[in-house]
């Protein structure tokens, strides 16, 4: 049974008539994206304006990458013809859980989705990111790139969205306030997860997954509720479990992929050459946030250690646990037994297909009927 902590409940800037807005809103998108688009045109008129849902405030892919693209760049790529005003999804008002229909919608025209929230919607688009799949970013990159294709037309054939940029955070990894030296010592502690995929995970380990938000995890592992949390190398030094905490793994558990998309109609909406530099300026952004995140999971773990090289972080006193192979025969037979039949069972047989046709022939393990 997965526990979850009571949270506030998010409210959305629409209130609670957000759906017949929609309309209203997707119709003010095209009217700023089609400002000074006529055969007049155009040398005076406004720029064209669009509005950005970010991902998570205060983490380094939001706070360095996203908003400095977003509010900087932009203008520069194109001239000055694009301004953006951009915010963390986190700080808008808008539930995670919410994102894909809002874009369908066009109530969000542009914005970021974490795929682990969103699996609550829509199981399958968690496919690249499910627990204990890509132990190192060099296999979640080949994750990605094989199940892109798929991404692409799920979010076009459900959701109406143009998949434009596909984002890693650093490897989520285990900290825990007590000793232990893999996961088979994990078994009956309270455990800080995000997803659905990481609860099943633990589940099996006898453990007890814990929803809590981002934000929470300081107190709530500070004051007992938990004694373990699942998050980023880095972002865990930055909230200051370093602080709480004694050990902390170099395992991946997940990695906290996330896509950048546009509704469709708002995305054909802008002129072609804007949508070029665009495209070509997020392209370059994706391969920076994938550098970033390679680079910061390794720098957690050095700020956390305690090692001098620390750079962007705060130096802790941690113990580093390593790899060791028989967490990496656990980790396949954990994926094998528990976490692709669990995400099969939420998904049904197009997910079957989904990883059969694309996972299977790479990875040699089979996704069947339960």
């Amino acid at each position: 049974m997965i526990l979850r902590r009571p949270v506030p409940p998010g409210s959305l800037p629409w209130g609670d008539s957000w759906r017949q807005a929609a309309r209203m809103a997707l119709a003010a998108c095209l009217g700023l994206v089609l400002a000074g688009i006529g055969p007049a045109a155009a040398e005076e008129a406004p720029p064209i304006t669009l509005k950005i849902v970010g991902g998570l405030a205060g983490v380094a892919q939001y706070t360095r990458h996203e908003m400095p693209f977003w509010t900087e760049q932009v203008p520069q790529l194109t001239q000055g013809r694009v301004r953006a005003e951009v915010a963390p999804f986190d700080r808008s008002g808008i539930r995670g859980t919410e994102m894909l229909q809002l874009m369908r919608l066009g109530v969000v025209p542009f914005g970021t989705i974490l795929l682990s929230i969103s699996a609550s919607e829509e199981p399958e688009i968690n496919v690249m990111d499910l627990a204990v799949m890509n132990p190192d970013i060099a296999t979640l990159r080949s994750t990605v790139t094989l199940l892109r294709p798929r991404l692409e037309a799920l979010l076009q054939d459900r959701f109406n969205l143009a998949l434009l940029s596909i984002y890693a955070y650093p490897a989520q990894v285990v900290f825990c306030r007590q000793p232990f030296a893999g996961l088979g010592d994990l078994g009956g502690r309270r455990i800080r997860v995000s997803s659905v995929s990481q609860s099943e995970l633990f589940e099996a380990l006898g453990a007890a997954p814990v929803v809590i938000p981002f934000a929470d995890i300081l107190a709530n592992l500070r004051g007992g509720v938990v004694e373990c949390a699942v998050t980023g190398s880095l972002s865990g030094n930055a909230l200051g479990l370093h602080t709480v905490s004694t050990h902390v793994s170099r395992q991946a558990i997940s990695w906290g992929v996330s896509v950048f998309a546009a509704n469709a109609n708002a995305w054909a909406a802008l002129p072609a050459g804007i949508r070029t530099q665009l495209q070509s300026g997020l392209t370059d952004l994706q391969e920076q946030i994938w550098r970033s995140a390679e680079h910061e999971t390794e720098e957690g773990f050095i700020c956390n250690a305690g090692r001098p090289e620390c750079a962007h972080g705060t130096r802790g006193h941690m113990v580093v646990l390593d790899d060791e192979p028989r967490d990496r025969q656990r980790r396949a037979q954990l994926l094998r037994d528990v976490v692709l039949p669990s995400w099969v069972r939420r998904c049904g047989a197009d997910c079957i297909e989904t990883w059969n046709t694309y996972i299977a022939p790479n990875r040699g393990i089979l996704a069947k009927p339960e």
